[in-house]
């Protein structure tokens, strides 16, 4: 337990940035379940849409600190190419 005042004031500064930060996570997931759902289903347009949607979340998320800049950038760079190779 904190005892300091200086250590409480931290400990509830990191209580508020891990709700933000699960937020985002969340946030990301639900936008890439929406383009996985899209590729299942085979839907190009959809799953384009929703990829355009999710590419900024998963940079944003990347940009905040929540996910390293690299695994947004693969994670971007797999479901693009898995879009492309869905049928026209």
């Amino acid at each position: 337990m904190a005892n300091t005042p200086s250590a409480k004031k931290a400990a509830r500064k990191i209580a508020r940035r891990t709700a933000i930060n699960k937020t985002r996570k969340s946030r990301v997931r639900t936008f890439v379940k929406q383009v996985e759902a899209a590729i299942a289903a085979g839907d190009r347009t959809k799953a384009t849409e929703a990829l355009r949607a999710a590419e900024p979340e998963l940079m944003r998320a990347a940009q905040k600190g929540v996910m390293h800049a690299n695994t947004a950038s693969r994670k971007v760079s797999r479901l693009s190419a898995r879009v492309k190779a869905l049928p026209a």
